[in-house]
């Protein structure tokens, strides 16, 4: 433990001072009334009323409600944007024909679609979904058909030299190059889907964080809306972790650094097990040493 700690403390202590003195100027602020305590309560109301909505079980619904909405929106657009990537990395026609339109999607504001939207597909789930979907959209196509369209010209020859089928050079080639790009567009279609979602909540909503912001922000009920946009924040963070997750066990190629540390550290384990010394008692009295021949002392 106190070596992990050893090697998490150097990424660790930077966000932790500035957030340290992020906290300190709040309470300057509020001390020094350059804002009032209405508009911005206190740090430890904060804590309080985040406390007591989890504990009192109010935010459970609310929050699954939202997290549903963005895990099924980021579905939908991941589904459909890698595939009309594929179509269109593959065939220039399908891109020539729908790129325009893809780009007008993307340029028009969402949320002035999002009454259209719950116009049309009711109250539910379904339009804070499609609106998720459609936020989170652009990125993950673009990410995708970047990918797939910039891999190396060298090597696509070298494969139809070989005599590989189009089908063989895009599995075995197109595919696995275009994935870092790609798991990069999904890390963002994923904050971008919780954004959709949560202003969906805003337009028309019975259950979801959004609304829980809203009604609080209404009521002037500052620590508790600000408890809430913490709860998605942290929401935020847990989905954007598991997409790292995930593309840290596909793409595992790319994380060479940590690849070498964990080949090293077994190769150490494995070297103090067939040696049958601990690490404790290495270097306690008598000298260890391996060569061709085994053990010498």
């Amino acid at each position: 433990m106190r070596v992990l700690l050893a090697r998490a403390w150097p990424a660790t202590w930077p966000p932790v001072v500035f957030l340290v003195f992020l906290l300190a100027l709040w309470e300057l602020a509020l001390a020094q009334e350059w804002i009032s305590d209405l508009i911005l309560p206190r740090p430890g109301e904060v804590a309080v009323s985040f406390y007591e909505l989890v504990r009192d079980g109010l935010l459970w619904e609310d929050a699954w409600a939202t997290t549903f909405e963005t895990i099924a929106g980021f579905g939908f657009a991941a589904v459909l944007g890698i595939s009309l990537a594929i179509v269109c990395g593959l065939w220039d026609l399908p891109r020539r024909a729908l790129y325009p339109y893809i780009i007008t999607l993307q340029v028009t504001p969402r949320i002035a679609i999002a009454p259209i939207l719950i116009a049309w597909l009711g109250f539910g789930y379904t339009p804070k979904i499609v609106l998720a979907a459609t936020i989170a959209f652009f990125p993950i196509f673009v990410n995708a058909l970047t990918g797939i369209v910039s891999v190396d010209r060298d090597s696509r020859e070298m494969f139809r030299s070989l005599g590989a089928s189009r089908r063989q050079t895009f599995t075995h080639l197109m595919l696995p190059s275009s994935l870092p790009v790609t798991f990069a567009g999904l890390k963002v279609g994923m904050t971008l889907a919780l954004i959709g979602a949560v202003v969906g909540e805003f337009i028309s909503a019975d259950k979801g964080l959004g609304l829980l912001v809203q009604r609080f922000s209404s009521q002037l009920n500052m620590s508790d809306a600000i408890a809430v946009i913490l709860v998605l924040t942290i929401l935020g963070l847990i989905l954007y972790a598991i997409v790292e997750y995930i593309d840290r066990l596909v793409c595992f190629w790319g994380h060479e650094g940590r690849l070498v540390a964990r080949s090293k550290r077994r190769a150490a384990r494995a070297k103090r097990r067939g040696l049958g010394v601990s690490p404790t008692s290495a270097g306690s009295g008598d000298r260890v040493a391996v060569d061709g021949g085994g053990l010498r002392r």
